[in-house]
């Protein structure tokens, strides 16, 4: 591995104590200043990071530009999605070479009297425009003279004639509604500031529906803006006043009714307004009271029943039928009646309806997948079986992406570790899967590679599941370099998914794992428990010991281990680096969450309220407060040597603020006694995701990775 040109002194961020007290306890914070944004000593401290990582990592740029070259060159550049017919249209995007960003467009569809005909999408060329093709929004064009440039969400309307969208020019994700007029393709004068995710139309096209955050970034109202009118006078739908809910919305099936659904990690409620009434208000469906976590999806027409999947007494979750007089302020789960039963081995993560089926998303043996049940006889005796399309790899993820009331199919995401992205249509009448596309990619041969499934046991005897990846031609009867990545919380599960810029790391003789460890989801809703709250520690220390298993099995080379993790996951980082730091060469921790305690003591940053319900209440109860701060990396900072660290965040995120990893850097250097070299890198236009645009994202993974390769001595390609 190369050696840094350590000439440059690190920089050292002056101390100005504050004192933080809570149940008795005091702790000293001597780098809290830094979450001064606007002090321009905050700022020039950044800039002296960026321009120290910048000397420290130079050798690394040419590995960097090999990367980013493979990534570029592997990737088809002019591409266009699968259309999907949209009320008398084909919506697609268009990425075109050299253009960071995609293109939104529609062209006309043409009605046959053969449903199979009219719903099979038409073959376009990539690389050609057609002579009646309508470029909605043109990314490129949007991000002209921007930092930064992120697309929060469209609409169309029922007529098809008016298009709603936001951008963020930012990277804070606050948006800007914009509406532009789809035949003449001029902006109306609507523009509204500040909104967040998710847009929808009234079906008289009069209204706009958006969402608007609090001062702590909580998405808290929902607004109706009457189009052409002064969005000073937009009307408040809903309004969630508990600071530890998060409220959205969505169209129900028919696009009729407006679902507005409030919750946290534990309960939910929902509630519908129905659009065709201009008096109405919003009913209350399930109420917050039952404490259960759950989604509905009412049956269309005159059926007045919902479908609705819920963990009461089901933490797997079931799925049920309901008469919409079953459900209101006294709904009972228990008089609901049973349409999948609960499963201690199955997942149940949602559900959409077409206008013959139920279309399942559910996760069996760590693998999500999809499956459908006809809506003839649902929830009673006579109801059909549940059918399930099969595929060829063993560890793979498929998803519904489309499904209509009107469509005689449905559309499904495929995709393996070594599997690029498919798209199928499934048709519902003989349930036949037509493959319509597998996204292109040069210079590759999946036989090249394989993943196989591995477990690690924890101290207390749990399973750790592992995803191992290598290059077929690695000889596994010696240990290797390995990359262990992890995350571990929100019940996010780290599914299979082809990835171009992993090869990059794969073909340079390096095993890339994935440990999927406890607060993760993959394993079910107990899996998660297991990682949260009181029993966070189960993350990290599945980490360490999935690490040991690799060493133990001769997969790793205990010399050459590099862990990555980001934002929840680089809370996971920085907590082996203080439980484990010499198990690791380097720890890469992308927008780490490693201030977590001083983050949700302070109910009136971003979010915090709302992560009360992942990690517990530290305000309010002595033993979380404890806890917390017995795991929380930025206070357990210690004498002793660490590893190489590279922390990388953006100065716009508004998720994991950029001060939690400048901090931990700071104390990181004061405290710290080993020699290695400890670097913060920010992006500073970027956000939670980092840059905008395809190309610097690439290039923000090739210098994640390039810091990685070095470390681990892996710099050229086997």
């Amino acid at each position: 591995m190369t050696s840094e040109p350590r000439t440059a002194a690190a920089p050292i961020a002056p101390k100005h104590p504050v004192t933080r007290t809570f149940h008795d306890d005091v702790f000293i914070d001597d780098y809290e200043w830094l979450r001064e944004k606007e002090n321009p000593k905050v700022i020039e401290h950044l800039q002296a990071e960026n321009a120290y990582t910048d000397e420290i990592t130079a050798g690394q740029q040419p590995l960097r530009d090999a990367i980013f070259n493979e990534i570029k060159a592997r990737t088809v550049e002019t591409d266009l999605s699968v259309p999907t017919r949209r009320r008398g249209w084909w919506y697609f995007t268009r990425s075109v070479e050299g253009k960071p960003y995609t293109l939104q467009c529609r062209v006309k569809a043409q009605d046959a009297a053969d449903l199979r005909t009219q719903w099979t999408p038409p073959v376009i060329d990539p690389s050609t425009e057609l002579a009646d093709e309508q470029v909605l929004i043109d990314g490129n064009q949007l991000a002209e003279g921007q930092p930064f440039f992120s697309l929060g969400g469209m609409a169309i309307n029922e007529e098809g004639n008016l298009m709603a969208y936001c951008v963020d020019n930012a990277g804070d994700e606050r948006f800007t509604l914009h509406l532009k007029d789809l035949d003449t393709g001029t902006l109306l004068a609507d523009s509204i500031e500040g909104i967040f995710y998710g847009l929808a139309f009234s079906p008289d096209s009069s209204t706009i529906y958006y969402t608007v955050v609090d001062e702590t970034w909580r998405p808290h109202q929902i607004r109706a803006h009457k189009i052409g009118t002064d969005a000073a006078a937009d009307t408040v739908v809903f309004e969630e006043n508990d600071p530890g809910m998060w409220l959205g919305f969505e169209l129900s099936p028919d696009r009729s009714k407006l679902m507005i659904s409030s919750g946290n990690s534990e309960y939910s409620e929902t509630s519908v307004l129905d659009l065709a009434d201009p008096t109405a208000q919003p009913t209350l469906l399930v109420p917050r009271s039952l404490r259960i976590l759950h989604g509905i999806d009412l049956l269309p027409g005159s059926a007045n029943q919902g479908v609705i999947t819920h963990d009461f007494n089901a933490p797997n979750n079931m799925v049920s039928l309901a008469n919409l007089d079953q459900l209101g302020a006294d709904a009972d789960p228990a008089s609901w009646r049973t349409v999948v039963a609960h499963q201690d081995t199955v997942k149940v993560e949602g559900t959409v309806l077409t206008g013959s089926h139920l279309v399942l998303s559910v996760r069996r043996d760590t693998c999500e997948r999809v499956q459908l049940i006809p809506l003839d006889s649902l929830g009673s005796t006579a109801q059909q079986p549940v059918i399930e399309p099969e595929f060829e790899d063993e560890l793979f993820t498929a998803s519904p992406i489309f499904a209509d009331l009107e469509a005689p199919l449905i559309r499904m995401s495929y995709t393996a570790d070594f599997t690029p992205a498919r798209v199928y249509d499934l048709w519902l009448d003989d349930l036949g899967l037509e493959l319509r596309k597998q996204s292109p990619v040069n210079d590759f041969d999946a036989a090249d590679y394989v993943s196989t499934r591995d477990w690690a046991v924890a101290a207390d005897g749990t399973k750790i599941p592992l995803t191992i990846m290598r290059r077929a031609d690695l000889d596994d009867t010696v240990p290797a370099p390995v990359l262990i990545y992890g995350y571990g919380s929100y019940e996010a599960s780290m599914d299979p998914g082809f990835g171009i810029p992993r090869l990059s790391v794969l073909d340079r003789g390096v095993v890339f794992v994935i440990a999927h460890v406890r607060g993760g989801g993959e394993l079910g809703r107990n899996w998660y428990l297991q990682g949260k709250k009181l029993h966070k520690k189960n993350t990290f220390t599945d980490f360490i010991d999935a690490t040991m298993h690799l060493i133990d099995a001769g997969i790793a080379d205990p010399r050459c281990i590099v862990a990555l993790g980001g934002s929840a996951g680089g809370l996971l980082m920085g907590a082996i680096a203080n439980m484990a730091p010499q198990l690791y060469t380097a720890i890469v921790a992308q927008v780490p969450f490693v201030d977590a305690l001083t983050s949700i003591l302070d109910p009136d940053l971003p979010l915090s309220a709302l992560e009360w319900e992942e990690w517990g209440n530290p305000i309010e109860d002595r033993e979380v407060y404890e806890y917390m701060k017995s795991y929380s990396p930025y206070e357990n900072i210690t004498a002793q040597d660490y590893p190489k660290i590279a922390a990388v965040t953006s100065l716009n995120d508004t998720r994991v603020l950029y001060v939690e990893p400048a901090k931990w850097v700071a104390k990181l250097r004061e405290v710290g006694t080993g020699r290695q070299p400890i670097v913060l890198k920010t992006e500073m236009d970027g956000g939670h995701g980092g840059a905008s645009g395809r190309y610097e994202s690439w290039k923000s993974r090739a210098w994640d990775y390039a810091f990685i390769l070095d470390a681990l001595g892996c710099t050229e390609v086997k």
